[in-house]
């Protein structure tokens, strides 16, 4: 497979940069199961490269969201992509939990030693939770309209999250969000819709996640590659996150993708996988 270089356009300020690109698939291979403490992690594994890349899902749907990447991330890298407890066809956890510790169980059952870890929203904040925790054991961040915990989000932000989880319909309040899929892309909605209807569970299990220390005033301590992703239609928190995680981490860098929300990955999947690879590979990959 031929991925087309990532040619910066427009402008670039604090490391900051608008992008396009074009790239293309093909097939990935079926799943298994890990223990871990009591629960059961679903994951997928693929591709032959040297180094790993673990996909790590939002908090609105599983690890399926990462199906129109797979196939290309597939080709170039050693690929795993897993369940959280609770959603897709991972088991609901029965006790609390640190998040970071189920990565570092996985990767270890797996074999791997160094992982490229790509989070996406609250996938990014256990992303940077493990990074901070098992710094030896992480090789390079790309993060996708991350969550940082311990960041001031603002009331409109606070009051969003909590329309979602009160919704009669948890579901289609979420396809309709305008800042997860932007208005007129309506094949990436209607995906989104089938993932969830697909996986109710994602939204009626409970979490338990053992509470961290935050990740925001920590951040500044990585000390590996880092890529932030934001799509230019997300919400004006996440946009405030990626700004400040851009200052804070050092030698980071953002990149602001045209024309996508928050799962951009969904809208332009070809774009998204090209990015990530090109950010990968300038680092050794």
């Amino acid at each position: 497979m031929v991925i087309a270089a990532v040619a910066l356009a427009g402008w670039m300020l604090g490391g900051t940069a608008v992008v396009f690109a074009q790239t293309a698939s093909s097939a990935a291979a079926p799943g298994a199961f890990v223990e871990v403490d009591g629960a059961r992690l679903h994951y997928e594994e693929c591709g032959g490269g040297a180094k790993a890349v673990l996909l790590l899902h939002d908090g609105v749907v599983n690890s399926a969201v990462w199906d129109d990447v797979w196939p290309a991330l597939c080709k170039r890298f050693h690929a795993i992509r897993y369940d959280r407890r609770g959603y897709g066809r991972s088991t609901a956890t029965t006790k609390p939990y640190y998040e970071a510790d189920d990565v570092a169980v996985l990767l270890r059952d797996r074999k791997v030693s160094q992982a490229a870890l790509v989070g996406s929203s609250h996938g990014g904040n256990v992303a940077m939770q493990f990074a901070l925790r098992y710094p030896a054991e992480v090789s390079d961040l790309v993060l996708t309209g991350p969550e940082a915990e311990g960041f001031p989000y603002s009331e409109h932000f606070i009051l969003s999250q909590i329309a979602f989880q009160e919704a009669k319909d948890k579901i289609e309040v979420r396809v309709q969000s305008t800042y997860f899929i932007l208005p007129g892309h309506d094949a990436a909605r209607e995906h989104l819709r089938r993932l969830m209807t697909a996986s109710p569970q994602d939204h009626r299990h409970n979490d338990m996640p053992l509470p961290e220390k935050p990740v925001f005033p920590y951040v500044k301590e990585i000390r590996v590659p880092v890529l932030i992703l934001t799509g230019s239609g997300d919400i004006a928190d996440n946009q405030a996150v990626a700004g400040a995680l851009v200052m804070a981490i050092p030698g980071a860098m953002r990149v602001v993708v045209p024309e996508t929300g928050h799962l951009m990955y969904l809208e332009k999947p070809e774009l998204f996988a090209s990015i990530v690879t090109e950010f990968l590979e300038g680092h050794g990959f």
